[in-house]
């Protein structure tokens, strides 16, 4: 396990020697709780750095898929435009949704 920059010499200390120092203040159920703690805390900054790598990625996919839909949508476009099935599909589709006139 490594020291965070948030640490403070005294925690990473604990956390990379698993001893505690001689403080007279502190009992060793605190101190122990307290490393339990630091490596909670790590754990969950690495979870969060993951999660974090995680969806920069799933941005990146996001972006590249939209980038895909669009070529193709603009290739089905053309392809229904250069045949003449679609194009009387469409001119009739046009007559029905223009207003009567009266």
């Amino acid at each position: 396990m490594s020291c965070s920059e948030t640490m403070t010499k005294s925690d990473c200390s604990i956390l990379t020697t698993g001893s505690i120092s001689l403080d007279p203040d502190i009992t060793p159920e605190d101190a122990e709780e307290k490393a339990r703690l630091i490596s909670q805390v790590m754990e969950l900054q690495n979870t969060l750095d993951d999660l974090s790598q995680r969806v920069d990625s799933v941005k990146e996919e996001n972006l590249k898929l939209k980038s895909e839909n669009q070529v193709l949508g603009q290739y089905i476009e053309n392809l229904m435009s250069a045949s003449s099935v679609f194009q009387s599909t469409a001119s009739q589709s046009k007559k029905k949704l223009a207003p009567k006139k009266k």
